[in-house]
């Protein structure tokens, strides 16, 4: 997302050799210098984002952070590699398989953490955490202790999570308040209300053009029900159930959300508004960036995704009125919404990194000055990329950034550079701040945040491709509303009951 960053104050760290621990004050401590004064090489491996934009003929390799963190901390980042994130699983998969190099760092948002976890490559990391991480790091992560839970192992933890904002893709739904404006409608609450919505914007020439050529709802079908992006999990909330996550039961039991049966009345819903035109014809077709061009491209005129759309992708939108509103409530009043921890991605250290501690060193700069927009990192990363001075002033406004703004928390090893969840309720754009406020008892969480259980390993993909495929195929009219029916059977029977039966041990075992 592109966001302005403010970042933090300068701390004071004391030296301490390689291999000490912080004592009893709890203060983490500065790593020697090497000998003779070099910097530190810390080797890692990147993604290259479609969000990415260099200046000054720069790379991910070689650019104005690398080059500060190699300045002012005395760390050298290292890229063995860098390919486009479409690429990245693959690649590193292949490295680890040849059993080339290992990086010292690797950060991800992909499910190939499990996989980098499992290949014993990478050392316990919460210990290390429990010794270097800063207290301002420390406070954040303890905001929500859950963002610990997918990486740990038998209570010892592999993987760093990566810290996002509260709510970071939790779906509202923006919709185009212009067309509301041009056709005299008022924005829905119900499912009723929202229903005539969408048949005025699809019929009603919302635009003014004198053509039939809007829809109403962009919905990602090609990724899912529940995406970050042109969701349609808030669908399924307005029946009591959240799609492809793990939902608390009424008798306490954690239970599929794909499976409960307000699933089948939320596919219902799906099926007639796809029916009607209501959405468009090749939403099975698309993924989140098809869907969101739809949105600002005024085809559709409204989208289910996060609160940062509002910088972006649609940032740049002219000549568009739109702004976030609370999700619809269903016919027995039932709101939810696939909900999200703080956190997006993890990090990994690998077991042969002679002094993981320079990591830390890192980090704790970022988290002591970025994340708490103070002293040395107040306005941003870097002068001229991401905040300038205009007349004579700070300005964080990214069009007074002679040659271009650039997002310089893209280039950090964590992707956002640092965050602390709770400092979004301060920071993010009011109404969506408000909106996601006002129904934060509708935001589900997935009640499994554990490791894949075994029989997810062993069937989790067929159990993905079964349920993605019924879905579209009910949506579609292609298979009739009864063979939800015969899904649920048939995902029970598939792995479905076991998953189920082990998700729920480790739930106990967790409240034990």
């Amino acid at each position: 997302m592109r966001t302005t960053r403010l970042p933090a104050a300068l701390l004071l760290l004391v030296l301490v050799s390689a291999c000490s621990m912080p004592g009893a004050a709890g203060k983490p401590e500065e790593p020697a210098a090497d000998d003779g004064g070099q910097p530190y090489v810390m080797t890692t491996v990147g993604a290259i984002t479609p969000d990415m934009v260099f200046k000054y003929g720069e790379t991910l390799e070689n650019n104005v952070h690398t080059r500060w963190a190699e300045q002012r901390l005395g760390i050298r980042i290292q890229y063995l590699w860098t390919v486009p994130s479409s690429l990245f699983d693959t690649k590193l998969r292949l490295e680890m398989t040849a059993k080339r190099n290992v990086p010292d760092v690797v950060a991800t948002r992909s499910g190939i953490i499990q996989e980098l976890i499992d290949s014993g490559e990478f050392r316990e990391v919460g210990t290390l955490f429990d010794a270097y991480a800063s207290e301002t790091w420390k406070k954040a992560m303890n905001e929500n202790a859950d963002v610990w839970e997918a990486f740990t192992r038998d209570g010892r933890r592999y993987a760093i999570p990566i810290l996002d904002y509260e709510y970071h893709s939790d779906p509202v739904l923006w919709i185009r308040t212009d067309w509301l404006r041009q056709l005299g409608l008022e924005p829905p609450a119900t499912l009723d209300e929202l229903e005539m919505v969408m048949r005025a914007f699809t019929f009603g020439d919302p635009d003014g053009n004198g053509r039939h050529d809007t829809a109403a709802l962009a919905v990602a079908l090609g990724s899912g029900v529940s995406t970050q992006v042109g969701d349609a999990s808030w669908v399924f909330g307005m029946y009591g159930t959240v799609p492809a996550q793990w939902n608390a039961g009424e008798d306490g039991r954690l239970i599929y959300g794909s499976i409960h049966p307000g699933a089948k009345e939320a596919l219902a819903v799906l099926r007639e508004w796809l029916r009607q035109g209501l959405i468009p014809g090749e939403a099975e077709l698309m993924d989140g960036t098809a869907a969101q061009e739809a949105f600002i491209q005024g085809k559709v005129g409204m989208i289910a995704g996060p609160h940062w759309m509002v910088y972006w992708p649609f940032g740049d939108m002219t000549g568009a009125e739109f702004r976030a509103i609370p999700l619809p409530a269903g016919p027995d009043g039932h709101v939810a919404r696939r909900g999200s921890l703080p956190r997006n991605g993890a990090v990994l250290i690998s077991n042969k990194m002679e002094k993981p501690e320079y990591f830390f060193k890192y980090q704790n700069f970022l988290f002591d000055t970025y994340a708490l927009r103070e002293g040395e990192l107040k306005y941003g990363l870097a002068e001229n990329y991401d905040w300038s001075y205009h007349e004579g002033r700070p300005s964080t406004d990214p069009r007074r950034v002679p040659g271009g703004y650039v997002r310089v928390a893209n280039y950090t090893l964590t992707f956002d550079g640092a965050r602390i969840p709770s400092r979004w309720r301060a920071e993010g754009q009011p109404n969506t701040v408000e909106v996601l406020l006002s129904q934060k008892d509708s935001s589900w969480i997935d009640q499994y945040q554990g490791a894949p259980t075994p029989t997810q390993r062993e069937k989790g993909d067929v159990l993905r491709k079964l349920e993605e495929e019924t879905f579209n195929q009910i949506i579609y009219g292609r298979l009739p509303l009864e063979a939800f029916d015969d899904f649920v059977n048939r995902w029970l029977d598939l792995g479905g009951r076991q998953i189920t039966e082990e998700v729920n041990a480790w739930r106990a075992f967790r409240r034990s």
